[in-house]
């Protein structure tokens, strides 16, 4: 903000005090624990220079921007700053109901964000005062939690269950029942963007695009996923001539009114992910002037084909994700010159992969998985994609060769092609020092030949499928030198040998796989991989008593099933030897055990087991 240079621009005491106060009941909370004492600012220099301070020219503090600090504590203090007109809270960890915050006291505000601060319960009637507001954002409430835990999807694409343990989540997430949505915007008619997303507005459920078109009729953004909507949109959602950004996922809207492409016409960004689509979607709307960006993922029994594309289509990022889409992909795709994300996995799209992608040189993400495309692999090193970062082509019928010089693009970090028809062997390439590769994924395929050195030699691989293929000389040992090494997935390798080395160890490897490698003991070098998280040694022909060392305490997950093993008679949760207090899911199908083992009864974080059946 700029002040006349005739104007002192001196914070004025009142609004120091209130900003010390402020600082003095906050406190860093980076795990949702008291960590230290909010210090960001010097009582002995004007507050005007404070770091997320915003003054007018007399003094008045009108911006307050403490995004993303970590911290939390109390706020009351900020409702004394009267000429506040932009607040920023968003990003904190709060974990704390609104009520008895004064927003009534802040009668210019125009901006409030609370987002992503863990803020449950009710919101409060004050917000709906604001009659001023051009921009309100209370969404997504347990992004916060989201920053400190480990989610994982269930499966990672490479065949791994990963675990992934819920933290504890808001039981009650903001609402809007008392006062409802009607009530709560009825004031706001100056709002033109809306984030309320996960937000419990179902007690008006029906009633919220009405309303919206209604009393909203300056809005540009839209923005209400995850709240619980229900029924289709309504036609009156075109009097919303500015609407340019309208997300509404993961709400059961079912179906889309008939004059949806006047709905759209405005719009840059159109967002429709699990909305429970049915039906042919119009797909005029990709061919829109002003449209850039559309979502209509996870909506399985929606169907339409990819249009002719234009040389002047704007659209920026494409996203078909699990829908009923089908059909050839035309050369016009590679009009799409401005294109940096596609996704068009799970869906029935078949025939070659176009060579016109060549053209689409701001391409950052293109997943193709799990379709029905044949053919060879376009040759990415001599086309223009020079900022491709992820390429995915997994579960199709592509075949051929791999060219080696695919390693090689710049700004590659995953490359996954498993569950093909390739063939032959994989080439050295040059430079794997300098890749950026962290996930490669080359499993369940035909490729022949020794692993190339060089794939051993990338120094950010985290992520490496390679089973189910005919490598030879594939020896446990070779693995080690990839040293952040966190999945191995070598799954029906029956070349596999162990090493001889018993004190081998992969110092970050938190998911193993050696299902189905002809493998007949417990291989030792277990012993020393103390992050292991999942471990798979299924199908195998292992036999024997399962060695107390197997239990580790950061195991969450051991699949043993169609092995030959038993359990020692004394295994008990208080042997000091066991020590998997985190297990969740043990697999013993097929194992040949003679009796229900006894301590299995005492886990109890176990979720999930294929135990017997026991003779």
């Amino acid at each position: 903000m700029c002040f006349p240079s005739a104007l002192p621009r001196q914070c004025l005491d009142d609004q120091s005090s209130s900003l010390l106060q402020l600082q003095l009941h906050l406190y860093y909370a980076p795990n949702f624990t008291f960590s230290s004492k909010f210090d960001l600012w010097d009582a002995n220099t004007d507050c005007c220079w404070w770091e997320g301070v915003t003054c007018d020219a007399h003094g008045h503090v009108i911006g307050l921007d403490l995004s993303y600090q970590n911290v939390s504590g109390s706020f009351h203090s900020i409702f004394n700053l009267h000429h506040l007109q932009h607040l920023n809270l968003a990003g904190n960890n709060f974990n704390t109901t609104l009520l008895s915050y004064g927003f009534d006291r802040l009668p210019n505000l125009t901006h409030l964000n609370l987002s992503s601060s863990c803020f449950h319960g009710q919101i409060p009637v004050g917000i709906s005062f604001l009659t001023r507001l051009v921009s309100l954002d209370l969404s997504n409430q347990d992004d916060c939690y989201r920053r400190y835990y480990h989610f994982l999807d269930p499966y990672n694409g490479i065949g791994i269950y990963y675990p992934f343990t819920l933290p504890y989540l808001l039981e009650q997430p903001l609402k809007l029942e008392k006062p409802n949505f009607k009530r709560f915007i009825k004031n706001l008619r100056y709002l033109r963007e809306l984030y309320l997303d996960g937000v419990n507005i179902s007690f008006q459920s029906s009633e919220w695009c009405e309303t919206t078109s209604l009393l909203l009729s300056k809005l540009q953004v839209l923005s209400l996923s995850n709240c619980g909507l229900k029924g289709p949109l309504c036609p009156s959602l075109s009097t919303l001539s500015s609407l340019s950004k309208l997300y509404l996922d993961n709400n059961p809207i079912s179906y889309l009114p008939p004059n949806f492409m006047e709905i759209s016409s405005p719009l840059i960004s159109l967002s429709l992910e699990n909305c429970n689509l049915s039906g042919h979607f119009p797909t005029e709307i990709l061919l829109l002037p002003k449209i850039q960006s559309i979502d209509i993922s996870d909506n399985d029994q929606l169907m339409g084909q990819l249009p002719e594309f234009s040389t002047n289509n704007a659209l920026r990022s494409l996203r078909l994700f699990f829908t009923n889409f089908s059909g050839e992909l035309s050369e016009s795709i590679g009009n799409l010159k401005f294109l940096t994300d596609l996704d068009l996995s799970e869906c029935h799209f078949f025939g070659s992969i176009p060579s016109s992608i060549a053209n689409l040189s701001h391409l950052v993400n293109l997943d193709l998985r799990y379709n029905n495309f044949s053919g060879s692999i376009p040759p990415f090193d001599r086309l223009g994609v020079p900022n491709l970062a992820s390429l995915k082509l997994s579960g199709n019928k592509l075949c051929g060769s791999v060219n080696s010089s695919l390693f090689t693009l710049p700004s590659l970090r995953v490359l996954s092609i498993r569950q093909n028809q390739l063939v032959g062997k994989i080439d050295e390439f040059p430079n794997a020092s300098s890749s950026l590769i962290e996930e490669l994924s080359l499993g369940n395929n035909y490729l022949t030949g020794p692993i190339p050195k060089s794939i051993l030699q990338l120094p950010r691989l985290g992520i490496l499928s390679i089973g189910g293929n005919s490598f030879s000389s594939m020896k446990l040992d070779m693995f080690v030198q990839i040293k952040n090494l966190r999945v191995l997935w070598l799954y029906n390798t029956s070349m596999l040998t162990e090493s001889d080395n018993k004190t081998l160890t992969l110092p970050q490897l938190e998911a193993l796989s050696l299902g189905s490698c002809n493998i007949t003991e417990f291989p030792e070098f277990i012993k020393t991989q103390d992050r292991l998280i999942n471990l798979d040694l299924s199908n195998n022909r292992i036999h024997g008593v399962v060695p107390n060392w197997l239990w580790k305490s950061s195991l969450s997950f051991l699949d043993l099933s169609f092995n030959l093993i038993e359990f020692p008679n004394q295994l008990l949760l208080s042997d000091a030897n066991f020590s998997s207090p985190n297990l969740r899911g043990l697999f013993l199908g097929s194992c040949n055990i003679s009796a229900f083992p006894e301590f299995l009864r005492s886990l109890e974080n176990l979720k999930f087991k294929i135990s017997g059946p026991f003779k």
